[in-house]
């Protein structure tokens, strides 16, 4: 049989594992894995820096419920990816990185690019690996993948020195068994526990659940429709769990989520964390007489738990969920909670109607709640929208509604800014048919404005929307250091790449620059609209932390249920 490089090893192994798309940057020693790849037929994007590599994925990743792969070249090709990992994990994201390092041979020498990568990674990962054996290298590959999706998801690093991956073995001595090897197993809860919430939820009189990213990574999507309309439980997600029930659904109340929070009797957190974008599920938020259930995959989540948890089903989203539908059979119905929902819908109707409700200002430059109605308006129903910035995401949290699974990306709970554009990228390699629509802030379109390249140069038609208030956040009275950046032309921009750009000042030109815009991207060209907003225009909803700051996130209090 023929010999095989380490690099040659990899490409195999990546294509029997199913890889389609990988996101990296060219460069030594991982050029003849990434050559071998595009051989066996695996799609290549080269980015244009390592970090938006990694956001690629992580959009790539929330909309297949698949792990990704991103790779990078020795040295400051890996500390490049740090930043997307780190922000991976926060999410609980499945990204594979393979970094190239110096010859394992030559460590402690002072080689090209020595750094212990490994080491560096260890802080943003869920599982670190180096591959020191040819023979074992489907194994690790194998290995790399199951453990970024088995569990908790998380990223995972896998470090590839150079002296490994030109070294030469006899195909026949390498253990190809674990190439393709695919787990699929998923835990029941408790019984007793699940009998327990079911028992709690006959005597509730104001349930409600709160849910998270755990019911897409488990595809839980329809069974927790099919419950929340079973027992006619008002339901509310975090903002990267948007979508798994439509946010038009008649349980859905987000006007009234202070409220509800304040006053449910029995709270379910489902496959979210108790972290700071739920407040921690803990007074004042929360009632403090409130009972906790919570259902996740991870044990440890349970056990950390900043609130006391009554009720800890450890579980697969999917399979609880099921579980749940048939133990409350005979004794939670649609009329279990009437007056409970009935009492949200009231409040939501007293807030909409309530004198001078949804008003922005006018006097000045476009207010950016006017292009992101002029965006809901116009986006289609199943549009995935990748939102970034800092007002732009918290006016976009109460403006735009999500009617699909996975279909709302944004900075996440770790707050990173600059992945809007990546993540737009990453998500139209993983769903082609889908209109995928970037929303940015004019300081975090800064950050990986470069990615437009990447669209244009691999034919990723996407539409972009600039919202230009002249720098980081809103600041009415102009006294916040470094805010300003100016009214950059990222239309122009986006011309001189050879995309399509258009410039806004009138709010009425929107819609009309949203459409032509569109049609570009019919055509396979990425388009830009960029709309001049008002730099006064600054969010105030709820705080995630004690200080204010440009890197805030708010969750959305309203709600919208038309198009």
């Amino acid at each position: 049989m023929a010999e095989l490089t380490g690099s040659e090893i990899l490409a195999k192994c990546l294509k029997k594992e199913g890889i389609e798309d990988i996101f990296y940057i060219m460069g030594g020693p991982m050029l003849l894995a990434e050559s071998t790849c595009i051989t066996e037929g695996i799609r290549m994007i080269d980015v244009r820096h390592e970090q938006a590599a990694a956001y690629a994925c992580q959009a790539y990743s929330r909309l297949r419920q698949t792990p990704s792969v991103c790779m990078a070249a020795s040295g400051p090709g890996v500390t490049n990816l740090i930043t997307g990992m780190a922000n991976a994990l926060i999410d609980c994201c499945p990204v594979v990185a393979f970094g190239g390092s110096s010859p394992i041979s030559q460590f402690g020498r002072q080689v090209f690019q020595e750094i212990d990568q490994v080491k560096l990674m260890e802080g943003c990962c869920k599982h670190v690996d180096r591959v020191h054996n040819l023979k074992r290298i489907p194994q690790q590959v194998n290995f790399a993948l199951q453990r970024a999706m088995s569990g908790k998801p998380g990223p995972v690093y896998v470090d590839m020195p150079g002296d490994i991956l030109y070294q030469k073995i006899d195909e026949n001595l390498v253990d190809w068994s674990f190439a393709g090897r695919k787990m699929d197993s998923r835990p029941l809860g408790d019984p007793r526990q699940v009998g327990a919430l079911v028992k709690a939820l006959a005597e509730a009189k104001q349930p409600l659940i709160v849910s998270g990213s755990g019911v897409i990574w488990s595809r839980a999507w329809t069974e927790m429709q099919a419950f929340v309309e079973a027992a006619g439980i008002p339901f509310y997600t975090t903002p990267q769990g948007r979508g798994v029930v439509p946010d038009d659904h008649a349980c859905s109340f987000l006007t009234m989520r202070n409220a509800a929070f304040a006053d449910a009797d029995l709270i379910i957190v489902l496959g979210t964390r108790m972290n700071y974008i739920i407040g921690h599920a803990a007074p004042p938020r929360f009632g403090g007489n409130a009972k906790i259930a919570r259902i996740d995959i991870d044990p440890e989540e349970i056990a950390a738990a900043a609130r006391g948890v009554d009720i800890p089903i450890v579980g697969d989203c999917k399979m609880v969920l099921q579980q749940l539908l048939d133990g409350i059979k005979g004794k939670v119905t649609q009329d279990s909670y009437k007056a409970w929902r009935q009492k949200l819908a009231d409040g939501e109707a007293q807030k909409r109607s309530a004198a001078g409700a949804n008003r922005y200002a006018e006097d000045g430059d476009i207010h950016p709640v006017r292009m992101l109605e002029e965006i809901k308006n116009f986006a289609k129903r199943d549009a995935i929208l990748c939102v970034d910035g800092q007002e732009t995401l918290n006016f976009g949290r109460q403006t735009m509604p999500t009617f699909s699974p996975g279909h709302r990306l944004n900075s996440g709970p770790f707050g990173t800014m600059g992945v809007g554009l990546p993540f737009g990228v990453g998500a139209k390699v993983a769903c082609p048919d889908k209109q995928v629509i970037v929303v940015h802030g004019d300081g975090s379109m800064g950050m990986n404005a470069m990615e437009m390249d990447t669209a244009i140069r691999h034919k990723i038609p996407l539409l972009i929307v600039i919202s230009l208030n002249g720098g980081w956040t809103g600041d009415p009275q102009r006294e916040k250091p470094g805010r300003d950046l100016g009214y950059m032309r990222y239309d122009k921009m986006c011309e001189a790449f050879g995309g399509y750009g258009e410039y806004v000042t009138k709010p009425e030109d929107i819609r009309p620059a949203l459409e032509r815009a569109q049609a570009k991207v019919d055509e396979g060209m990425v388009a830009l609209v960029n709309v001049r907003t008002d730099y006064r225009a600054r969010y105030g909803g709820v705080r995630f932390s004690d200080y204010s700051t440009w890197r805030c996130c708010a969750l959305p209090p309203s709600r919208e249920r038309g198009r």
